[in-house]
């Protein structure tokens, strides 16, 4: 299953077709989100847009990613760390593997989750508008780390 943005303009496409007005500032925080797994910090997401554009402010990128998350176009991941996570991948239904070390989300696709339900009864008078299911582990990198650090 794809988990990134099938097409580097996908995002852009649908913030056109919705009217957004795609100023050079806009452009480059929407180009920074694009790629495999991306879940990256308003400060990641900030460096890559200056590096394209140097004249960005860090108040732009968090105004665009504010905006981004109220249109619905990105999602809001927030790690164990505290740090909010960008996810522009909306296309495609899909739940987080989460490293508890380093913080490195992965977009997943489990198999069974479409019967993942709650019930009524604890559903405390909320009108459900979504669900997302974060399995937590920790990646090869940090597991080699965690290696090396018991042979020392």
């Amino acid at each position: 299953m794809e988990s990134a943005l099938a097409n580097p303009e996908e995002l852009i496409d649908r913030l056109r077709s919705r009217g957004w007005r795609l100023s050079a500032q806009r452009r480059v925080v929407a180009e920074a989100l694009q790629g495999d797994h991306v879940h990256m910090s308003a400060e990641e997401i900030y460096s890559l847009a200056r590096e394209r554009l140097e004249e960005i402010s860090q108040a732009t990128v968090y105004n665009t990613l504010r905006e981004l998350v109220s249109m619905g176009e990105v999602r809001v991941l927030l790690a164990d760390d505290g740090v909010k996570r960008y996810d522009p991948n909306i296309s495609v239904a899909h739940h987080h593997l989460l490293c508890v070390r380093c913080q490195t989300f992965k977009d997943v696709h489990p198999r069974g989750d479409e019967g993942v339900e709650l019930p009524d009864t604890e559903r405390f008078g909320f009108v459900l508008t979504g669900m997302d299911i974060v399995f937590k582990g920790i990646c090869p990198e940090c597991q080699l780390s965690l290696e090396v650090q018991d042979r020392d």
